[in-house]
């Protein structure tokens, strides 16, 4: 797949003229991050956006005691480093390769003259930056509201709404739920076990199916 031919799958750019999109792709460069490699540091400049053709990274804070509380994971098509673009202040968070990765990285300059260029790619952008409130909106209500069974439940239903709203084929593992949600690998081992066992949800090597949604959804506090 050419870099052009990526970028037209990616929402953000999904809406460009063809011409629009070759000048992009002709700014872009490809650029490979191992396993466990830091991407981004925090308080580094803001001088690229970065998109995700292949694998997996995680935007997390890291404090001083070394423990990480991860903000989200990202994969294929989905893109972080916009808002230090925008602000010109320093990165919020570290982004670090969950696996090995290739991204597509474009210079603040480039990005800026796109925009410029093609206000539909600032639309979509504000209205992915809106989602990502939400989000963070509706994981800061969870944290403070929800029990470890609520936000483990609530975080199986927003994966699977990733995919088919019952499927989770992502790979995450419990540590990095836990991570994600704010306990130990150990209750969220418990927990995911206490759902399967309940029927809400069957788990698999390959993938974790959701068998009772409007259950799954009560836990969460949605029901």
């Amino acid at each position: 797949m050419t870099v052009a031919q990526f970028l037209r799958r990616v929402p953000l750019f999904s809406q460009l003229s063809d011409a629009d999109i070759a000048r992009l792709a002709e700014s872009a460069r490809e650029r490979n991050y191992p396993k466990n490699s830091v991407i981004l540091f925090e308080d580094d400049p803001g001088d690229a956006l970065y998109v995700v053709i292949t694998g997996q990274v995680k935007v997390v804070l890291i404090g001083e005691d070394g423990r990480e509380v991860i903000l989200s994971v990202l994969h294929e098509g989905q893109f972080f480093g916009e808002m230090a673009l925008i602000d010109d202040e320093p990165r919020s968070a570290h982004v670090i390769a969950m696996v090995d990765s290739n991204l597509l990285v474009l210079r603040r300059e480039d990005f800026q003259r796109r925009l410029q260029e093609a206000p539909t790619i600032a639309l979509g952008l504000l209205g992915e930056m809106s989602r990502r409130l939400r989000r963070a909106d509706d994981k800061i209500g969870g944290l403070v509201l929800l029990d470890v069974n609520g936000r483990v439940a609530r975080l199986l239903l927003q994966m699977a709404d990733e995919n088919d709203g019952k499927t989770i084929t992502r790979r995450v593992t419990h540590h990095t739920i836990a991570q994600m949600i704010g306990s130990s690998r150990e209750t969220v081992s418990r927990t995911i076990r206490d759902l399967a066992d309940r029927g809400y949800v069957e788990v698999s090597r390959k993938a974790i199916v959701i068998r009772n949604r409007p259950a799954l959804e009560a836990a969460a506090g949605e029901g």
